[in-house]
């Protein structure tokens, strides 16, 4: 029955490695920008910002309406009388309508000056869904290689559980050949309980990366495992990376929207001067009408011209106001830019040293190897005890815990780096 039961177990897990599917970083982030909901949402509001766009283009056009319109009264509308006794009442009831059109000639900008703002709208939002994707991007590949640490740190524990299954089997023989006594062997299987107790936290760790990875690239939530070269080797030099802030900074998303900030505050400041200037239209329609019992159709044509008088009270106050907030955002493209620059300089530091922490992580398992086969020999020689010899596996384990730390750091930095500079 035992057996049966194993074989059903193990069968269990075949198909659901099987199952999953192995991403690496670069599918991780394709399927995140296919996939999450803030590229939709961003995709939305960029169609929104054109339909928008779309909208003001018809300003130009002109506008059209029918209306129509009747009435009876108990009495004549108009009355009149002609002499004594003599009386004449009309317009007791009727009925009008017809169709106008009126085409604006001048109203002061407003209408032109509305679709450069309706295009600023549209820049913006490709600008927001650029950000977006920096933003999706970055979030699948930190997720990514949160999985891919707590996976090789696994796989660590795993080889100091080998390793500690070695030092057991020394330990016992030891001890049955009367040259130690039972304590080394406490010792390794305290050891051995200390590191099932962090496998626990490890693997539950990486099951809930696994998953945030997968919900934010579209997938179900134990479909996916991750892929990634951790041999031990050193990542090509970041050097041919770099790009001067100065350089870079017109290639940002952030500056772009800093500078359609300002050309929209210098529109509306233009709208605010239009809505005090006087509006010209000319139009014209068909018009109908039965009002003394007779069918009555004729065409007219009109001009309108319409001058706010005291609108300029109040529009004088309007156009202050737009004047300082143009001021607001050029104020706000110099600093930010000043402070985008140094976040570059920044960005290009941390990766830097991310990318050194890999090198001294490398030295040190080098080290840390050496150290262990040392004390394993001396152990065995009898010239080093066993809480050296499980020192030297801690000092082991901690520098390949460094490695794939710093070598998930720079991977997540370098992304960052990258960004800040546009591309």
């Amino acid at each position: 029955m035992k057996t049966i039961i194993l074989s059903v177990a193990l069968s269990l897990l075949a198909l659901q490695a099987q199952a999953q599917r192995i991403i690496t970083a670069e599918q991780a982030v394709s399927d995140a920008l296919q996939n999450n909901v803030r590229m939709t949402n961003a995709d939305n509001d960029l169609e929104a910002a054109r339909q928008a766009k779309k909208q003001a283009f018809t300003k130009y056009f002109p506008t059209a309406s029918a209306s129509g319109v009747g009435f009876m009264a108990d009495k004549g509308l108009l009355e009149m009388s002609l002499g004594p006794g003599t009386e004449m009442s009309m317009l007791k009831n009727g009925v009008m309508g017809g169709v106008s059109a009126q085409m604006p000639l001048f109203t002061g900008g407003r209408i032109l000056n509305a679709n450069r703002l309706a295009d600023v709208g549209v820049e913006t939002s490709r600008l927001q869904r650029r950000m977006s994707h920096d933003e999706v991007v970055l979030t699948a590949e930190t997720y990514f290689w949160q999985a891919v640490m707590l996976k090789e740190k696994l796989k660590t524990v795993a080889a100091v559980e080998r390793q500690l299954d070695k030092f057991a089997k020394d330990a016992d023989a030891a001890v049955a050949a009367g040259v130690t006594d039972r304590n080394d062997l406490l010792q390794v299987n305290l050891r051995k309980n200390e590191t099932r107790s962090n496998r626990i936290t490890l693997e539950n760790a990486l099951l809930t990366a696994k998953r945030l990875l997968a919900q934010y690239t579209g997938h179900a939530g134990d479909s996916i495992d991750v892929s990634a070269d951790m041999s031990g080797g050193l990542p090509p030099s970041p050097l041919q990376l770099y790009t001067d802030p100065s350089a870079a900074l017109p290639q940002t998303a952030e500056y772009a929207m800093m500078k359609q900030n300002v050309k929209a505050n210098r529109l509306k400041y233009k709208m605010a001067v239009g809505q005090n200037l006087p509006t010209v239209a000319i139009g014209g329609g068909y018009m109908w009408d039965n009002l003394m019992d007779k069918s009555h159709p004729f065409w007219i044509g009109f001009a309108t011209v319409s001058i706010p008088l005291s609108g300029w009270w109040g529009g004088s106050h309007e156009m202050k106001k737009q004047r300082l907030a143009i001021r607001n955002a050029e104020n706000t493209l110099r600093d930010n830019s000043q402070l985008m620059m140094i976040n570059m300089e920044n960005k290009w530091n941390d990766m830097n040293d991310a990318y050194r922490k890999i090198g001294i992580a490398m030295e040190s398992i080098a080290q840390a190897e050496e150290n262990l086969r040392l004390h394993d020999d001396y152990y065995r020689a009898g010239t080093a005890t066993m809480s050296d010899l499980l020192e030297a596996q801690t000092l082991y384990q901690n520098s390949r815990s460094a490695y794939v730390e710093a070598n998930a750091e720079y991977q997540i930095k370098k992304r960052e780096y990258l960004q800040a500079v546009g591309q």
